[in-house]
């Protein structure tokens, strides 16, 4: 839907369904400072402005960040462009972020390979207890 200037607008259904999260979720965002819609009496009214920040909000969600992180992202996000010392902030942060996900994902792989020894011993204390049961009977 677009206002009388020609400027999209959204209601904060039509961005719930877009983006796949609740009404609530969007509140919360909008509660912690990381979103400001227009108001129109009680109605919530989301610009393009809005729904951009909304994407980088759930894709720093969906990348681990915090809210705190987020906030620091999106405030960047909107300052001039070019700025050395944020841009190298911000890319610590990936970094930051990378080498955590790393470090699960070994965590996972150990536990993978973990759960996978003990499955086998559990099999191979299957078979030789399969045997020993036919000679009892």
């Amino acid at each position: 839907m677009a206002d009388g200037d020609g400027v999209q607008e959204f209601s904060i259904g039509v961005l719930a369904r877009e983006f796949g999260v609740t009404t609530r979720t969007i509140r919360y965002y909008e509660d912690e400072g990381l979103l400001s819609p227009a108001r129109r009496g009680q109605k919530r009214v989301y610009g393009p402005r809005e729904r951009v920040r909304l994407r980088l909000i759930l894709r720093g969600k969906r990348l681990g960040f915090s809210i705190a992180e987020i906030r620091e992202i999106l405030d960047m996000y909107e300052s001039e462009p070019g700025e050395a010392g944020q841009l190298r902030h911000l890319i610590g942060k990936i970094a930051e972020r990378r080498a955590a996900l790393e470090r699960q994902r070994a965590d996972i792989d150990q536990t993978m390979a973990d759960m996978a020894e003990i499955e086998a011993r559990c099999e191979r204390a299957l078979a030789a207890m399969a045997p020993a049961k036919r000679r009892a009977s």
